[in-house]
C-alpha cells in the first residue's frame, strides 16, 4: 500500500471538508446579517392602510417604470430625540423632500417642500381616530395632524404627482447615518456658533459628524439671514455631499464600512409595506446609485411669500406647475446654482394662483394659521413668525426660467478650489 498515496487521499478529503464546514458558517454569518437588517426596517402599515381608503382619489402614474418618493424628516422629541427640545406629544415634518428617479435611471430629482408653505391639506385622520376638515395650513401641519398617509395625500393634492413609496426618518437615524459613513465633508461659508443646534465650526472645509451634521442642517435662527430658505439651501447641499460619499467605492465595496451603514439606514427607517424588507429597499437604493452625481438635482418648489403673511410661503405658478408636470412626466429637470436662474419673486400672487388675495373661508383660515394662529390648537409654528420678513423674495421663489431651476446637484459639493 502506498502510504503517501492514502495520506494525500485523506488530506484532500479533510481539505474539502473544511472549506465546505467553512462556506456553510459564511453562509450562515451573511444571513445571519441580512436577518438584522431585514428586521431593522419599521413597516407602516396604518398609513399604507389610510391611503388605500382614498386610492380612487389619488393620482395615477403616468410615467410607468418611474419612482417617486417621499422622504420625511420627523422632529419627534420622544426617546432619545428629546434633548433637541420639548416632548409635546406631537411631531412635525421638520423635512420634506418628493424625490422623483427617472425610468431609465439616469435622472434623480430632490424637491424640497419648506415647512412653512401654505397648502390645502385635506381631510386626514388624527391619532385619535376623528377626522379633521380641509383646510388651507402650512404644510409640516399635515404630519402633525394626520401623519405620514395624510402628508402623503397632501403632497399629491398639491403636485397631482402619485406618490409610490415613503420614508420617516428621525433625528436620531440621521445622526447614526453620517457617523456610518465616517461623516460627511461640507463647505462652511462663514463661522457657526449656535448653542441651540450644539453646533460650533470655523469657515471653511468641515468634516461634521452625525451631531454637527444634525446641528448643520436644522440652525437657523444665528446663521445667515435667520431664514427658512437658508436652511433648506444647507439641507440640500449636505444631502448632496452624502449621496456623493455614499455613492463612492470606499463606502459601496468596502465591507468593513457597508455593513455599518446599512445597519444603521435600515433600524433609522420607517417606510411603507413596499420598502419594508432589505430587498426592495436595495432595489430603491440601487437605482439611485446608478444615477451619475451630476445627474441627481436638488431644489425647492417654486414660491414666494404668502400674500397674507409675508412670514409664510406661497407656491409661484405657473412655475410650480410646470416643474410639477416634469416630475409627472419623468422629463429632466435642470438646476443652476446661480441666483440668475431665478426671476424676480412677485408678491401678488395668493396662494389659490388667481393672482388676487383669497377671500375665502379657507383663506381667511390660512392667513390665521399663517399669522401664528393655530385653528386645532396643536401648537404650529407660532414662535417662528417674523424670522423672515426681510427675506419675503425668499428663492427668488425657487423659479427658473424655461429650462432651468435655482438648485444643486450631487457633484457640486465641497467649497471652491478645494
Amino acid at each position: 500500500m502506498d502510504i503517501a498515496h492514502v495520506l494525500r487521499q485523506h488530506w484532500v478529503r479533510w481539505v474539502a471538508f473544511g472549506l465546505a464546514v467553512l462556506l456553510l458558517v459564511l453562509a450562515a454569518v451573511v444571513w445571519g446579517f441580512y436577518r438584522k437588517l431585514d428586521r431593522n426596517i419599521t413597516e407602516d402599515t396604518s398609513a399604507a392602510a389610510e391611503l388605500r381608503k382614498y386610492d380612487r382619489e389619488r393620482p395615477s402614474s403616468v410615467a410607468k417604470g418611474a419612482q417617486n418618493i417621499l422622504l420625511i424628516g420627523s422632529d419627534s422629541r420622544a426617546g432619545k430625540n428629546k434633548e433637541y427640545g420639548r416632548d409635546g406629544g406631537t411631531q412635525r415634518s421638520d423635512t420634506t423632500i418628493l424625490l422623483h428617479v427617472s425610468r431609465d435611471r439616469k435622472h434623480a430629482t430632490a424637491v424640497s417642500v419648506p415647512r412653512d408653505l401654505m397648502v390645502t391639506i385635506p381631510s386626514c385622520r388624527g391619532a385619535d381616530g376623528k377626522r379633521g376638515n380641509e383646510r388651507l395650513a402650512q404644510f409640516n401641519w399635515a404630519f402633525e395632524s394626520g401623519g405620514t398617509a395624510c402628508t402623503v395625500r397632501t403632497v399629491e393634492k398639491m403636485t397631482n404627482v402619485r406618490i409610490d413609496h415613503y420614508v420617516v426618518v428621525d433625528f436620531e437615524g440621521f445622526k447614526k447615518m453620517v457617523d456610518a459613513v465616517g461623516g460627511v465633508k461640507v463647505c462652511v461659508a462663514r463661522p457657526i456658533d449656535d448653542k441651540d443646534a450644539h453646533l460650533k465650526l470655523a469657515a471653511g472645509s468641515q468634516k461634521l459628524d452625525g451631531e454637527q451634521a444634525l446641528g448643520y442642517v436644522r440652525v437657523r435662527k444665528t446663521l445667515g439671514n435667520g431664514s427658512d430658505t437658508d436652511r433648506i439651501d444647507r439641507q440640500q447641499k449636505f444631502l448632496a455631499a452624502l449621496v456623493a460619499k455614499m455613492s463612492g467605492n470606499d463606502v459601496l465595496y468596502n465591507p468593513t464600512k457597508l455593513y455599518p451603514v446599512l445597519d444603521a439606514a435600515t433600524s433609522a427607517l420607517t417606510t411603507d409595506p413596499g420598502l419594508a424588507s432589505l430587498r426592495d429597499l436595495y432595489g430603491m437604493v440601487r437605482g439611485v446609485r446608478s444615477v451619475p452625481t451630476e445627474n441627481v438635482r436638488f431644489l425647492t418648489v417654486p414660491r414666494e411669500a404668502y400674500a397674507a403673511d409675508p412670514n409664510r410661503d406661497q407656491l409661484v405658478q405657473p412655475d410650480a406647475e410646470r416643474l410639477f408636470a416634469q416630475l409627472r412626466n419623468d422629463s429632466p429637470v435642470r438646476v443652476d446654482p446661480s441666483p440668475s436662474a431665478s426671476p424676480a419673486p412677485t408678491a401678488s400672487a395668493s396662494a389659490s394662483g388667481s393672482g388676487r388675495p383669497d377671500r375665502t373661508e379657507a383663506g381667511r383660515e390660512g392667513a390665521e394659521a399663517a399669522r401664528g394662529h393655530d385653528p386645532a390648537g396643536a401648537g404650529g409654528d407660532v414662535a417662528d413668525t417674523g424670522r423672515d420678513a426681510a427675506h419675503t423674495g425668499r428663492d427668488a421663489a425657487g423659479t427658473g426660467n424655461q429650462d432651468r431651476y435655482r438648485g444643486t446637484t450631487a457633484a457640486d459639493t465641497g467649497c471652491p478650489g478645494s
